[in-house]
Formats: structure tokens, sequence, C-alpha cells
């Protein structure tokens, strides 16, 4: 192997282990209370989040707490960020129904 195909194969290595760590960096929950997130799809597109491709945002609003919030990808989070309203009250009742007891 010669070295050209070496360096750009380590270069494609570099790039992959970066990009796998920004993922699973935002996989990491927030914080410890946000740890297990109740909701498993995007509030905005309704599509199920997969590993590795979940992006997280923590909404910020003075005088109340924070709230994480996850998506499917980036388009989705700035479609958020146009209305939050909106979709933290969809993400509301999903967390909601989450929680509701099964019944039989």
């Amino acid at each position: 192997m010669n070295l050209r195909r070496l360096t750009a194969l380590l270069t494609l290595v570099a790039v992959q282990l970066i990009a796998f760590g920004a993922a699973r960096a935002d996989d990491a929950p927030a914080n410890k209370s946000d740890e297990k997130h109740p909701v498993n799809v995007c509030i905005v597109s309704g599509e199920h989040l997969m590993p590795g491709e979940i992006v997280t945002y923590i909404h910020k609003v003075d005088g109340q707490p924070d709230r994480t919030v996850r998506f499917c990808c980036r388009k989705c989070l700035a479609r958020f960020k146009a209305d939050p309203d909106r979709y933290l009250k969809k993400l509301d009742q999903l967390e909601a129904e989450t929680k509701k007891p099964a019944q039989d």
C-alpha cells in the first residue's frame, strides 16, 4: 500500500471516528433527570428516533426549567425553533400518553 492510499484511509477512519463521537454526544442526555427520554419519536416529523442520528436540543426559557427535546435531524430542529410552543405542546401530549397506565 503506498503512502497516498494509507493517508487517505487514515483520514477516512479519522473522519468516521469524529462523526461517531459527535453522534454519541448528541445521544447523551443533557442531565441526569433526562436519562430516560419518554418519547421515542421526533415531535416535528413523527419519525422514530434512531440511535446515532438523534439531534438533542436544550430549550431554555427564562423562569422555566430547561427542556430536553430530541429530533430525527437538524431540519426538524430548525422547524422547532421557528415555533417551539406548538411542538412543546405536542411533546407534552406524547409524554402524558407514555405515562398513562395500560388499560386491560
